[in-house]
């Protein structure tokens, strides 16, 4: 987790609409939901509307990194967003779990049979994992500073080093300062701060009961689902080099480098995101 993942119709029967005013806006109404799995819930969100588009979380946010994307997609796509297992709205989990399995939980809650996959960070690697464990089910895939459970990652990376010695002092203050300096150099507001505040909390409380999804990495060259990578030019360097390596192996896969933004490109470039995720959904 911390390197770097029954058919029903319409809304469900049960959630509470988004009233105006809410991070969503005004010009359409949504409905929020708790999921169930093993043991819990997941929080997730649903604008409803035309074809599926579900946004993936990664290890060091929630889902409200997705806060300014949602407007700029929900009237053309049906939005789905929801916050990890443990992280955020969601409950923290009593059982193991897979974050593969909770997304087939989340599509399979909102009855949506194909999904435009949208993964950030982490996310990105359950993003993948949908496309080649249920390729049916993937329409297209748009991966933001991707990573993937399974990639040899480096483990003398000064930020591995630190990170690791850190949990084991569980000393989360400290966590969260590496996160803003690491994932956030163009700039941390207190919205921001709390978020990955949150996130780290929530790796303690998850502990050893997420489970790894099955392997990826070396599989990705099976992928044919159309896919895009976005890659900010102040992303940490060695989340550069897996990202941009993980977008090689996907053979056909668009890379695209986005000026001035970092880890958090959701919040810092949600414009040009809404139209790399337009462009490969269609």
């Amino acid at each position: 987790m911390l390197t770097d993942d029954r058919w029903s119709q319409g809304w469900p029967a049960l959630g509470r609409r988004c009233q105006p005013g809410t991070n969503l806006g005004d010009t359409m109404p949504c409905v929020e939901a708790m999921v169930p799995v093993p043991d819990g819930e997941l929080w997730a969100e649903d604008t409803g509307g035309g074809k599926a588009v579900v946004l993936i979380h990664g290890d060091w946010t929630d889902a409200g990194v997705w806060t300014r994307l949602v407007p700029l997609l929900r009237d053309r796509y049906r939005v789905i967003r929801y916050d990890l297992q443990g992280f955020g709205r969601s409950s923290r989990p009593a059982r193991p779990f897979t974050r593969l399995g909770d997304l087939r939980a989340v599509l399979d809650h909102f009855g949506i049979r194909q999904a435009a996959a949208v993964g950030h960070s982490g996310g990105g690697g359950t993003a993948l994992g949908l496309a080649l464990q249920c390729t049916e089910r993937t329409r297209a895939i748009t991966l933001i500073a991707p990573g993937i459970h399974d990639y040899p990652w480096p483990d003398e990376d000064p930020y591995f080093l630190e990170c690791g010695r850190l949990i084991t002092a569980a000393d989360q203050d400290e966590l969260v300062r590496l996160g803003l300096r690491t994932w956030a150099p163009a700039g941390a507001d207190a919205t921001i701060t709390a978020m990955v505040r949150g996130a780290v909390s929530s790796w303690f409380e998850i502990g050893d009961l997420e489970k790894e999804d099955p392997p990826g990495f070396s599989l990705l060259g099976t992928v044919r689902t159309p896919s895009v990578m976005l890659l900010g030019d102040q992303e940490y360097p060695m989340v550069a080099d897996v990202s941009r390596a993980i977008a090689a192996h996907l053979g056909g896969c668009q890379t695209i480098l986005v000026p001035g933004a970092d880890h958090l490109l959701p919040l810092r470039e949600p414009e040009f995101l809404a139209n790399a995720i337009a462009e490969i959904t269609g």
